[in-house]
């Protein structure tokens, strides 16, 4: 009896489906029916096993302290050749989880390696394949020589031809394995959803990161790997079109692949260090990336004003913050909120990071000339309604966004300033004079990211008042239980998964247009604004804390404390009506 039958006598399929999944070829008609979504994976099993006596085991739940030593002393070659990984050892037996229930031709060979009794259990492929790279690395089959399957479509196409120059250096990059390798970093960067790859030499070998939510987390790599390293670069210098010879000088370059059906962009630079070569890949997913306004995580009152703002007829529009703190994404998000057939937004960029349906984007080149001061001059020449600068370098580029501003453009822009009330003085800094800058700037929007904790394992707690920072008011928090990081395998033991933004929001009151334009302090501009009802970034992010959003750690790990700042007793949003004149 097949897998076919079982499943037709459980009831899993029809006569219909089971034809159907005959007729869809694959591997094996069990591949078939799950390729289909006609049946789940661990159904199937389940119906399996049950039929052919062998227990289904779900991997999340496994005590996975002991199995160092079970693996020191298994056969890795079957654990990648046939898709097996042991789970526990104990008095002369072995416990061995397997994907297929009807090839137990690999039990076997286990036994007599091993000369242990074995015990199969069925569990699934895809959470068979995260062991092995939690505990042998990413890569690894790979490594240990899986070249018989090079011709496998493993999802990763690149979009452009390969500039290839005959030398050694580019034929040992195009060996088979050495691309299988590249490509499974790269679909585990995906899989993973990292925003960065680090690929570091050290004096112990290759280490590879990835940056997921803001963090960068060690990525284990078999110690094999050391040896392909010269490889591992070459491929990737050729994948992005830059010189393999040259290792003296940095290099950037950009590849563009398509991954399972997506298309993804891949921003790579190149340093020469000390060991060897650093990478860094910078992962665009466009298919992963959705630029929706009210899902950026501003709570109702700021995206009210915000949104009011985004439909001013000209000024200004400001948002800061450091780097990977979510600027772009929420420019682009306010674009595709406003944009229509009747109003025109040109944008200039450096790079172009996402592109936009609808909306004309520019490019930057320095070394042409091509500059944001001297794009946004030819911008203004196309009767645009609303312009996009990516960011505010210069005193030259902030004087072209002034002017386009008082000719009756709407300007979005970026600086990289601490806090909102930074701007106004940034600009000044840059020696643009303050009556300008007041008379301009409609608002500025501070951001941070801070990642969420992980709904599947997050702990409620109470927490102690002296363990908090003086600066959160716990009235605010009332009898709701904050919540802390624990760790499970769906966020791979971080206990976070997913980020959102906490922001501040600094609308250009009267009393904010005053000191801008006297020239005051920062400080004093953020007092005023505070005293008007603004939410701070640390208030926004305790706010998130006690939704259960986040936790306490990681709004101090990316804000200052508000504990100079005179706040405003009770004050928990912004009242746009009264303080800023503002309908909504």
């Amino acid at each position: 009896m097949d897998a076919g039958e079982i499943l037709l006598r459980r009831g899993c399929l029809d006569q219909r489906q089971l034809q159907a999944a005959r007729e869809h070829g694959g591997e094996s008609l069990l591949d078939a029916v799950i390729e289909m979504g006609l049946v789940g994976e661990e159904e199937a099993l389940r119906a399996i096993g049950d039929a052919v006596g062998l227990d289904f085991v779900d991997l999340t739940s496994i005590e996975e302290e002991g199995l160092g030593p079970i693996l020191r002393d298994f056969p890795q070659k079957l654990i990648y050749r046939q898709s097996l990984f042991p789970i526990s050892r104990n008095n002369g037996t072995i416990v061995v989880a397997t994907s297929d229930p009807f090839d137990l031709y690999p039990i076997d060979e286990v036994s007599a390696v091993t000369g242990l009794t074995v015990i199969p259990v069925l569990a699934s492929r895809t959470e068979i394949a995260k062991l092995v790279k939690k505990h042998l690395g990413v890569g690894s089959e790979t490594v240990e020589g899986l070249i018989a399957q090079t011709d496998d479509d493993d999802g990763v196409e690149l979009l452009e031809d390969l500039d290839l120059d005959g030398s050694e250096l580019s034929e040992m990059a195009q060996e088979a394995s050495v691309i299988r390798l590249v490509n499974e970093i790269l679909l585990e960067a995906i899989e993973v959803r990292a925003s960065d790859v680090h690929i570091e030499s050290q004096p112990s070998g290759l280490v590879v990161r990835y940056r997921i939510d803001g963090i960068l987390q060690l990525q284990p790599v078999p110690p094999e790997i050391h040896r392909f390293e010269a490889a591992i670069v070459s491929r990737l210098k050729i994948m992005a079109r830059m010189n393999i010879a040259e290792k003296r000088l940095p290099q950037d370059g950009r590849i563009k692949l398509k991954v399972r059906g997506r298309e993804v962009d891949v921003r790579v630079s190149v340093i020469p260090m000390i060991h060897g070569e650093g990478i860094v890949l910078r992962i665009l997913d466009k298919g992963a990336m959705v630029f929706e306004l009210k899902a950026l995580g501003m709570d109702e009152s700021t995206y009210k004003i915000y949104r009011q703002l985004i439909d001013l007829p000209h000024g200004i529009m400001l948002v800061t913050g450091p780097t990977g703190s979510g600027k772009s994404t929420t420019l682009y998000s306010s674009l595709l909120e406003i944009n229509r057939p009747d109003i025109k937004i040109i944008t200039t960029e450096d790079p172009v990071e996402y592109q936009l349906e609808g909306i004309n984007q520019i490019q930057i080149h320095s070394k042409i000339g091509l500059t944001f001061a001297h794009s946004l001059r030819s911008i203004l020449r196309h009767d645009p309604d609303v312009v996009l600068i990516g960011e505010i370098r210069d005193l030259e580029t902030a004087e072209n966004a002034i002017q386009a501003s008082l000719t009756g453009h709407l300007v979005f822009s970026t600086l990289h300033t601490n806090d909102a009330a930074g701007a106004y003085t940034r600009l000044v800094d840059m020696g643009v004079e303050p009556f300008l800058v007041s008379s301009t700037v409609e608002a500025v929007m501070a951001q941070r990211l801070v990642r969420r904790v992980c709904r599947a394992c997050r702990e409620p707690y109470q927490p102690d008042p002296d363990e908090l920072p003086p600066d959160f008011p716990l009235d605010a928090l009332g009898d709701r239980p904050l919540y802390r990081p624990v760790g499970c395998r769906e966020c791979r033991q971080s206990g976070y998964a997913g980020r959102l933004g906490i922001y501040e929001l600094m609308v250009t009151s009267e009393e904010v247009r005053r000191l801008a334009h006297d020239n005051a302090s920062t400080w004093d501009i953020k007092k005023a604004a505070v005293q008007s009802g603004m939410v701070t970034l640390r208030m926004d992010g305790w706010k998130k804390a006690i939704a259960g959003q986040t936790s306490v750690d990681e709004i101090m790990r990316v804000t200052k404390g508000d504990r100079e700042v005179v706040m405003v007793p009770g004050a928990t949003g912004v009242q746009p009506s009264e303080s800023f004149g503002l309908r909504v």
